[in-house]
């Protein structure tokens, strides 16, 4: 189980807090995009990420997705949003220290999935 740190107190958390837990962190996350941001957004942390820049590298990306997704992660803390005095203005955004928690979450969903990959890959070709 689980431990839960309320004001110094650690104790285990209830079945129910943990699954109630996995289910506010499979609603924040879900989608394919929130997690691939938050990931190319950590790979850029030198660069300048405006919102131009990013909708022409992320493959896939609309505009009005980009900007939706954006602004879920600013809500919740994980990407910070700052509007550059240009002309015309400009828009960047970064990935935020506890944005930067999930990465190692990330980390293993990649590891798992490049080898759930091969195994379904293997499975079809024997």
């Amino acid at each position: 189980m689980a431990t839960i740190n309320i004001k110094g107190q650690i104790r285990e958390a209830t079945c129910e807090e943990e699954l109630t837990a996995m289910r506010d962190s499979i609603e924040l996350f879900s989608g394919k995009w929130k997690l691939q941001l938050l990931r190319y957004l950590a790979n850029r942390t030198e660069q300048s990420n405006h919102f131009k820049k990013m909708l022409r590298e992320i493959n896939g990306i609309s505009a009005r997705m980009l900007s939706k997704e954006l602004k879920l992660l600013e809500i919740n803390f994980l990407v910070t949003r700052t509007v550059l005095a240009t002309k015309p203005v400009t828009v960047a955004y970064a990935i935020t220290p506890y944005g930067q928690t999930i990465l190692p979450v990330a980390e293993n969903l990649v590891a798992w999935g490049l080898c759930h990959r091969e195994k379904v890959k293997s499975a079809i070709s024997a």
